[in-house]
């Protein structure tokens, strides 16, 4: 009989898997791993010796659990979907009262509220854990997203906030330089209990949805700095390289300004130039866009961020287009480029703004919709390090929900207010400047588009209602009577007509 000695176990050693492991062994906690194939824990075993916590492989999955303190805790970072949920069928079996099944894979919200209810309803515990970070946050730090039970929460807490991303408690700042059995100690740990059920991975998608418009809109400015000024990689990346040590330092922007002084050893030209240009996705951005349909929320900006991955995919089709559609007319000469590239610098950070407001205002209608109670100044402060989207702006974020957790949105705090303020003109400017050359910017235009919607008193669907009162009797609300009362008016009699209370 296996003598249970480890503190957690992980099911699933694909390179995330592998990774955690490694991390939450080096942080003093034993460890018991398994995978479907015993090949794989063999070799990942013998290629790690000697951690500050013992790691243990096994190949049957009952020993893999007799091998667990109690209340047994254990990661699974599978395929999301069907492979989860067959991992998770053979665990019950194998399981007693209390023990944790914690899902730390890429999973929708809906399925892990769906399986924390079954799995509750046998006595089980079920925590759906956003993991963001890649494979070096999952190594070293990343950021997580805990939803569930939070008396299951209390049971994890210890081991997930050893392992998390840790950011400095003045600056906000990530704190890096860990290494292989040498994780970094003290900060602020970038992990809270999100919530019950599906929060946390809901906070996780919305985490997605906001990177999609992050690296977009990152991408759109360097096609303006690239076609419009006709700078080269190398210059764009020096430029981003100095935006990364003022309002825009990001890991995303870090990352950027690498890549682009990065050259083929191949073709000894920018890399970026061999690279081809049509964008893959993992349906998280998209969710992101279906769930705001669904739920009435306006996210413009990351839904444009998706459908820009979808047109880049048609590379066929418009190398086709290009050679039967006309450009644009020329557009008037830059003549002060340190000016424009400071609006372009203007109109990304602007862009930001706004398309993570919309991300925030999901995440409020969500809490709503779910009864989750969510904390956005700590969701916010958790994205600080580890996570993809990790940026010295979310300190700000952080501020505005300190200052007013019933915040209906970012742009009417009085930072972000500020900022758009100061930036405005810059930001039109790009924008017209752009559409005049014919230069597509989706994320940039659909972003101010939402702050011009936003910040109007009047729109122009007041004639919207009326036509689908006119042709289906859908029926409109009156600007002089009380919100609520609803009317319809006959707009085909041929003689007097009349308006009638619904």
């Amino acid at each position: 009989m296996t003598s249970a000695s480890s503190d957690i176990g992980l099911i699933g050693l694909a390179v995330m898997g592998q990774n955690l492991a490694l991390n939450i062994a080096d942080h003093s906690f034993n460890i018991s791993v398994f995978n479907r194939t015993f090949a794989k824990t063999k070799t990942f075993l013998e290629s790690n010796p000697n951690k500050p916590g013992a790691l243990l492989g096994f190949e049957q999955l009952e020993d893999f659990v007799a091998s667990l303190k109690r209340p047994r805790k254990i990661i699974i970072l599978v395929q999301a979907g069907r492979a989860t949920d067959a991992v998770i069928d053979a665990l019950i079996p194998l399981l007693d009262k209390e023990d944790i099944i914690i899902d730390g894979g890429n999973a929708k919200w809906d399925d892990t509220i769906r399986r924390e209810k079954a799995l509750t309803e046998l006595g089980l515990q079920f925590i759906g854990s956003g993991v963001s970070g890649g494979e070096e946050g999952a190594r070293f730090g990343p950021s997580l997203m805990p939803g569930g039970s939070f008396e299951a929460w209390k049971e994890l807490e210890p081991i997930w906030t050893a392992v998390a991303a840790k950011v400095d408690p003045e600056t906000g700042k990530p704190l890096m330089g860990a290494k292989p059995g040498k994780p970094v100690e003290g900060g602020v740990s970038c992990t809270t209990y999100i919530g019950p059920n599906g929060a946390g991975h809901y906070v996780k998608m919305v985490h997605n949805g906001i990177e999609y418009g992050d690296m977009q809109m990152i991408c759109e400015a360097y096609h303006i700095l690239r076609d419009l000024l006709h700078l080269a990689p190398v210059e764009i990346g020096k430029i981003f390289e100095e935006w990364n040590t003022g309002l825009l330092d990001s890991f995303l922007m870090e990352i950027t300004a690498d890549i682009l002084q990065q050259m083929d050893p191949k073709t000894n030209q920018p890399l970026v130039d061999s690279v081809l240009d049509t964008a893959g996705q993992k349906g998280t951005g998209k969710w992101t866009s279906v769930n705001a349909l669904d739920m009435g929320v306006p996210a413009p900006t990351i839904a444009e961020a998706v459908f820009a991955r979808c047109l880049s995919a048609l590379k066929e089709e418009r190398v086709h287009a290009s050679s039967i559609l006309s450009p644009a007319s020329a557009a008037p000469a830059i003549d002060d480029k340190p000016a424009f590239i400071q609006a372009v610098h203007d109109a990304l950070y602007c862009s930001k703004i706004c398309s993570y407001a919309q991300g925030f205002q999901l995440m409020r209608e969500a809490n709503k919709e779910y009864n989750w109670d969510l904390n956005f100044g700590a969701i916010a402060e958790i994205f600080r390090g580890g996570c993809i989207i990790r940026a010295a702006f979310l300190q700000k974020i952080t501020e505005a929900f300190e200052k007013n957790r019933s915040l209906e949105n970012l742009l009417l705090d009085d930072y972000f207010k500020q900022a758009i303020d100061s930036a405005e003109s810059n930001w039109r400017l790009v924008i017209s400047q752009s559409v005049l050359t014919g230069l597509p910017v989706p994320t940039f235009s659909s972003a101010l588009a939402y702050y011009d919607s936003y910040r109007s008193a009047v729109l122009p669907q007041n004639l919207l209602q009326a036509q689908r009162d006119y042709f289906g009797a859908h029926t409109y609300e009156r600007v002089d009577t009380p919100r609520g009362e609803f009317f319809h008016f006959d707009w085909s009699s041929p003689t007097e007509r009349t308006e009638i209370k619904s």
